[in-house]
């Protein structure tokens, strides 16, 4: 009697060829190897499927519930998460297709099965990328593409359309529309990532773009030897506050403040010395501003501060504690102890009409010439039921 081969024997007994038809094989193709995979049913959900690509998965959530996807840790540990990505297809199987492609990549997956859908996801999220389908239950891709570059008020995003119609006509449509880029339906895994992976650098320079137009924007309106707010940044945030004062009818007070013979400083001690006065005098400034208030540098030894919400009866102790915290300061040059003064012309407005920045700055000017010809050191007050010394 013939003994029947043992399971080790029969793997021994195989050809190099029978081995490498064996499903699983890894010397088999992508391609017999995926024929070989169980089909997967993605239109069920609530169970774990087998993948085309032989992973067991979890199956697509419920539109609603998929909203993120965390990316799957590394040897490392967990990888960060940079950018957010809006997924827009009404097919289940892409969804999951795209799930699979970008797992273990940088992202926050977000799903929509329609264009409605997508626009209140990218509402929520304003995600850096969106990878859409040209054809969707409610309006097409193009659509979405014109809906989302007509709000100018949130960050770019790059948009990649999906679709199966390679015509040139449809591409340069999709193109006008305001997508960035498309991909070819069915995808290659490999394309989609190289695709998406322009996407985040050019997302990636139009952030370093946008910080840099921030840091310019910041700087002209800072001074740069105080840090304070400049003339500019200070006419902007006082027509506002004029506005609302206009409409809720609260008190606003324009102050000047300059300091007293700062030539001498600068000609007896240098202008070393002058500066360290003028910043001393914007950082005890900027601590006497409350948050709600501004204050900054017009320019030389001038300093300008707008307060809101003061009463006429208050504002000449606010001011003249400030002048008399800066004169009892001492500065120490050339072994020298120098005090120095600061005078200050105030003008203010109440009620529904007001009149503007520019002639409220020229009334604390004249109250501060007053200040100046009074022997200096001292603070002169334009009262909005007319001019008063104080």
């Amino acid at each position: 009697m013939k003994r029947k081969p043992n399971a080790k024997t029969r793997r021994a007994q195989r050809t190099p060829k029978e081995e490498q038809r064996r499903p699983g094989h890894v010397g088999m193709s992508r391609n017999s190897w995926i024929s070989s995979a169980p089909l997967v049913d993605l239109g069920k959900s609530g169970a774990e499927k087998l993948s085309p690509f032989g992973k067991l998965v979890a199956s697509t959530p419920e539109p609603g519930n998929e909203t993120k996807h965390e990316c799957a840790e590394n040897e490392m540990g967990p990888q960060r998460h940079n950018y957010d990505l809006l997924v827009v297809d009404d097919s289940p199987v892409y969804r999951k297709l795209v799930e699979q492609v970008l797992e273990g990549e940088p992202f926050h997956l977000h799903f929509a099965r329609n264009g409605r859908e997508a626009l209140l996801l990218f509402e929520q999220h304003v995600p850096a990328i969106v990878l859409t389908d040209w054809m969707m239950p409610d309006f097409s891709g193009p659509e979405l593409c014109r809906k989302i570059r007509a709000d100018k008020t949130k960050p770019y995003t790059y948009i990649i359309l999906m679709t199966s119609n390679t015509e040139k006509g449809n591409v340069v449509k999709g193109l006008e529309a305001g997508a960035d880029d498309y991909l070819t339906k069915p995808f290659d895994p490999g394309e989609m990532l190289a695709r998406i992976g322009v996407g985040r650098r050019i997302i990636d320079l139009n952030q370093e773009l946008a910080a840099k137009s921030r840091k310019l924007e910041e700087a002209a309106r800072t001074d740069p030897l105080t840090g304070l707010p400049n003339r500019r940044a200070i006419e902007e945030w006082a027509f506002k506050q004029l506005r609302g004062a206009q409409r809720h009818g609260y008190s606003l007070w324009v102050t000047l403040g300059d300091i007293d013979s700062f030539k001498t400083i600068n000609d007896s001690f240098g202008h070393d010395a002058g500066d360290t006065v003028i910043k001393t005098f914007a950082d005890l400034l900027k601590r006497s501003t409350r948050a709600s208030d501004i204050c900054g540098r017009l320019g030389g030894d001038e300093f300008l501060l707008v307060v809101t919400h003061v009463e006429p009866n208050q504002i000449e102790t606010a001011v003249g504690r400030f002048r008399e915290e800066f004169a009892a300061l001492s500065f120490p040059f050339q072994g020298r102890s120098v005090r120095v003064t600061a005078s200050f012309g105030v003008a203010g407005c109440v009620g529904k009409e007001l009149p503007d920045f520019s002639a409220m700055v020229r009334k604390a000017d004249e109250m501060l010439y007053e200040a100046k010809r009074a022997g200096r050191n001292a603070v002169r007050i334009c009262y909005p039921a007319g001019p008063s010394e104080a």
